[in-house]
């Protein structure tokens, strides 16, 4: 490519990319930007290692209004009907999912191949979807086309959504909170209406990073408001999405894109859980035979943990070999602050994904020793009882 080629493709990349709320925010925070998903996002602030370890020990707020947040309701006010045409698409049991619960699901195609995963919580008329920022745009898309025209989507692109993530994370939300319950009576994926500083908010107890936390949405002007009262608590510093990237992958979390796409069905992506008892029985899903026949017979292939021997990082597309024989690919990996060592996960056959199997992965052409290992590689801290 010429210096002209590469000029006139970067300002296309400018002219393309969309500014989020909090987009000076970030910037006069010292924000490094970059383009992700569309949009101008921060990957760091201070170094990704040092927000990683102070998510860990404190709490970081981060920034992911790029994902797109959905009201989905029967123009008749019929949830049953909309339940079901909810269920006729994702592999979820909504008969157990009451006010004010929320739950990961995803997003299927015919042939049971992921199109993405998402949150899914019941509001009073409506059912609440939190999708990727990469694929909202098609999910919209495949939502239109696939649900009865007596659904409607509400696209709440006004809203913006905050992680704030990390042991500290209660302690320094609460000082702000007013509602009809006290915060800490929201657990692990539950949610309620709440006002932060007088900003209405919806506050789930969520987030993609391992550690106790909330997803907070609020109205996209009062985003700069609700950040600044959070970043003035001792336990907050605003985070980056490289920080976001590390902390996932200790926790085991795929992300879209990477992780998961539309090839891989939920039982190879080590998401049997997504899919509730009863759809097992009936199914009724998109590729529920071949995903239940995975379920009952075991998938070719599983995504796994890999903690590689070394320092050397091992990213994402590196083959995967088991002697001379290629068997895999990685689709996650880098250096793991909080377990000191670096760390992937990817994709194996069923038969080398038993922990403890020893396999190789290839870096610039060199095989460097890796063993399959149960995730996450650092335990999850999510409050699953109230008072806990």
């Amino acid at each position: 490519m010429t210096e002209t080629e590469q000029l006139d493709e970067d300002a296309a990349i400018e002219a393309a990319t969309e500014v989020l709320p909090l987009d000076a925010w970030h910037r006069a925070k010292g924000g490094r930007m970059v383009e992700f998903a569309g949009y101008w996002m921060p990957i760091q602030y201070e170094g990704i290692m040092a927000e990683h370890l102070w998510v860990r020990e404190n709490a970081g707020l981060f920034d992911v209004s790029h994902m797109g947040q959905l009201l989905l309701s029967h123009e008749g006010g019929d949830k049953a009907a909309l339940d079901a045409a909810v269920e006729a698409l994702l592999p979820i049991d909504l008969s157990t999912l009451q006010l004010g619960m929320q739950r990961y699901s995803l997003l299927l195609a015919e042939d049971g191949g992921v199109l993405d995963d998402l949150m899914v919580s019941r509001w009073p008329e409506y059912l609440y979807l939190v999708v990727n920022g990469a694929t909202k745009w098609d999910d919209i898309a495949y939502l239109r086309e696939h649900l009865p025209d007596d659904i409607v989507i509400n696209h709440l692109d006004d809203q913006a959504l905050l992680a704030l993530q990390g042991p500290g994370a209660e302690a320094a939300l609460s000082r702000h909170v007013t509602g009809q319950w006290p915060l800490s009576a929201l657990v692990f994926m539950r949610f309620g209406a709440f006002q932060i500083g007088g900003v209405s908010a919806t506050i789930s107890r969520s987030g993609y990073t391992g550690e106790d936390g909330f997803e907070i949405s609020v109205p996209a002007e009062a985003a700069a408001t609700v950040a600044d009262l959070l970043c003035g608590e001792p336990e907050v510093k605003p985070i980056g999405l490289g920080a976001r990237d590390s902390l996932r992958l200790e926790a085991g979390l795929p992300l879209y894109g990477h992780d998961l796409d539309p090839a891989i069905d939920p039982v190879e992506g080590d998401l049997s859980f997504a899919i509730q008892k009863r759809r097992r029985g009936e199914g009724g899903f998109p590729g529920a035979a071949r995903i239940l026949g995975h379920l009952a017979d075991g998938s070719p292939r599983k995504r796994v943990g890999l903690l590689i021997d070394g320092k050397m990082p091992v990213r994402e597309g590196a083959k995967l070999f088991d002697g001379n024989t290629e068997i895999g690919v990685v689709t996650s990996g880098g250096f793991a602050p909080s377990v000191g060592a670096p760390i992937a996960m990817g994709y194996v056959p069923r038969d080398h994904a038993e922990p403890g199997t020893a396999i190789a992965a290839e870096v610039r052409g060199k095989r460097v020793a890796c063993t399959v290992v149960a995730m996450p590689f650092v335990p999850h801290n999510y409050v699953r009882k109230t008072g806990a």
